[in-house]
């Protein structure tokens, strides 16, 4: 959605002058009506109107006239350089649009988790591009409602997130869920164990993300199901930054597996409560796909249940 700033004033000169720009340009180059509207494929007495007219609306004379042929005046010449720039930027603007949606070699902006980073998102690009060597990505790595945020601006196409939205605006698809995995220090009285169920820690300090992110209220809710609130010794933004906090003897947290193992914590398999996440994907509810867009939003429906790597991240791994 574009911001109030972004309106265009219809007293504007562009909006006055844009129709007969190219015109001008071409009779510019030309020096010759009849030669300039004959490239145009249009009548010359309509373009000599739409040059009279435009200099009327700037109140200068562009053209000098000499019978048949005509020639720039010094505001035409000063004119002349700035429109070509300006119709350039029109050209490559459109350039680029028409090559973003290019079903071949276009642009899908793609966001994600931290947490989804290191593995999940490199495997399935990997995937994707397989058939579909040339599109390329913008990728985007924010917490959930950061990223949903970009989506209704309209600067993502899709993204992976968790919990899966729930927005009138949106459409969102489950596709996996993930454990999540009691953290501990090492030397930690319940570090011997594989199993625990949560309301053993609920003594503990808990280092968690911030107030905001989706894993926080999962973890907020997972806790309360389990009998008890958290008591909250650090917030952070990045779940490896709270397996470094867990590691150095700052309390505990509730964590999807890490992408590789983190010395100095064990992660313990929660057994009661269900502690899991779900991982969906969402895009704006009627806004048009381009074609590289569809394809990857395919690839991804495809993947339901399959999306994680199974094993250390999925739902199915024993995780002890």
């Amino acid at each position: 959605m574009l911001a109030a700033t972004a309106e265009i004033d219809p007293d504007s000169w562009a909006v006055t002058l844009t129709p007969r720009l190219a015109q001008f340009v071409a009779v510019a180059r030309h020096e010759h009506v009849t030669r300039a509207a004959q490239q145009l494929g249009m009548p010359q007495s309509t373009l000599s109107r739409s040059m009279a007219r435009l200099e009327k609306d700037l109140g200068v004379a562009l053209f000098a006239r000499h019978g048949r042929t005509v020639s720039l005046t010094a505001a035409g010449r000063a004119f002349l350089g700035t429109v070509e720039r300006a119709l350039a930027e029109v050209d490559r603007a459109a350039e680029s649009v028409r090559a973003d949606a290019d079903p071949a070699g276009g642009k899908v902006a793609f966001g994600f988790l931290h947490t989804l980073g290191p593995e999940t998102v490199p495997e399935l690009i990997r995937a994707f591009r397989a058939d579909h060597p040339r599109v390329r990505f913008q990728l985007v790595q924010n917490y959930g409602e950061a990223m949903l945020e970009r989506l209704r601006a309209g600067e993502l196409d899709l993204c992976l997130t968790s919990p899966v939205p729930d927005a009138p605006d949106l459409v969102a698809r489950r596709l996996d869920e993930q454990k999540l995995r009691l953290v501990v220090p090492e030397d930690h009285r319940l570090a011997s164990r594989k199993r625990v169920r949560l309301v053993e820690a609920a003594a503990e300090w808990f280092v968690t993300l911030e107030p905001g992110y989706g894993l926080r209220r999962i973890t907020d809710a997972v806790c309360a199901a389990a009998g008890f609130t958290p008591k909250v010794a650090f917030e952070g933004e990045e779940a490896e930054t709270l397996r470094g906090l867990v590691a150095a003897g700052l309390g505990v947290a509730l964590l999807p597996p890490p992408a590789v193992p983190r010395p100095g914590v064990v992660e313990l398999t929660v057994t009661a409560p269900r502690a899991v996440r779900e991982i969906g994907v969402a895009w704006l509810d009627g806004h048009p796909d381009t074609a590289p867009v569809a394809a990857f939003k395919r690839f991804l429906l495809s993947r339901r249940g399959q999306l994680l790597a199974r094993g250390a991240n999925s739902v199915g791994a024993d995780g002890g």
